[in-house]
C-alpha cells in the first residue's frame, strides 16, 4: 500500500521512463498553478498529489496489457487518469472526454504543451461522441456504475477492459447488479487508499466500430 508521497513517486517512476517522469513533474506544476484559477482538484489533496492523483491513475496500467489499442477516458476532468496514462505510455492512442468548457481548455493546453501526440480531447458530452470500439474504457468518479455502463456500452466489445476507480462505493455498486452482470466484473484493491476499490472487467456493448 502506498502511504507517502515518496512511495508514490517511486511507484510511478518504476513504471515509466525518465523522460515521462519529467513530463509528469511538469504536469503537476501546471495543475497546481491552474488549480488557483479553477477547482480542478480539492486543495486538501495538493500536498499528496502524487499519491492521491498521479499514482492513483498509474496503478490502472497494472490491469491492462502493455500494448493495447484505443484507450477511452470518460469525464477526464483535471486529467485523471487519462492525461497521466498518456504521459506514462507515450505511444498510447488515447481519447479523453470532458464536457466542461474551462476544463476542456485546460486539457487542450496540457496536451499541446506536453506534446501528447497520440491524445485527442473530445470537448463534449459522452452522448455526443461518435461511437467506436475502445480497447480500454476508464472513468474516475464520473457516474454511478449503472449509468456509466449505459452511457459507454456502445464503445465496448467483448474484449474491452473496463477500469473504474470507485472509492468506497465499489463493492456496493457492483452488488446492486444482476448476478450475470456481476460475474463480468470484480473489485481490485486500490494501492493508494485502503478503503477504495477499482471495478475491473469486460462488459460487452453494442459498438460496431
Amino acid at each position: 500500500m502506498i502511504t507517502t508521497e515518496e512511495e508514490a513517486r517511486d511507484f510511478v517512476s518504476a513504471r515509466c521512463s525518465r523522460a515521462a517522469l519529467t513530463r509528469l513533474e511538469r504536469f503537476v506544476e501546471m495543475l497546481i498553478a491552474e488549480n488557483s484559477r479553477q477547482n480542478l482538484v480539492a486543495r486538501a489533496t495538493l500536498d499528496q498529489i502524487w499519491q492521491r492523483h498521479i499514482a492513483d491513475s498509474v496503478q490502472l496500467l497494472d490491469h491492462v496489457p502493455r500494448e493495447t489499442g484505443i484507450w477511452l477516458d470518460l469525464g477526464t476532468g483535471a486529467g485523471f487518469p487519462g492525461v497521466v496514462v498518456g504521459l506514462v505510455r507515450e505511444s498510447q492512442d488515447l481519447i479523453i472526454v470532458e464536457s466542461r468548457r474551462k476544463r476542456v481548455e485546460w486539457l487542450e493546453c496540457v496536451v499541446s504543451e506536453l506534446e501528447l501526440k497520440h491524445c485527442r480531447v473530445e470537448g463534449r458530452r459522452v452522448e455526443d461522441v461518435e461511437a467506436f470500439s475502445a480497447d480500454v474504457i476508464s472513468a474516475r468518479a464520473f457516474a454511478p456504475l449503472e449509468k456509466l455502463l449505459k452511457l459507454a456500452r456502445r464503445f465496448s466489445t467483448n474484449d474491452t477492459v473496463w477500469l473504474l476507480p470507485k472509492g468506497r462505493s465499489a463493492e456496493q455498486e457492483l452488488s446492486d447488479f444482476s448476478e450475470r452482470e456481476r460475474h463480468m466484473f470484480h473489485v481490485e484493491q486500490s494501492q493508494t487508499d485502503p478503503e477504495s476499490g477499482i471495478i475491473v472487467g469486460r462488459f460487452a456493448g453494442d459498438s460496431s466500430g
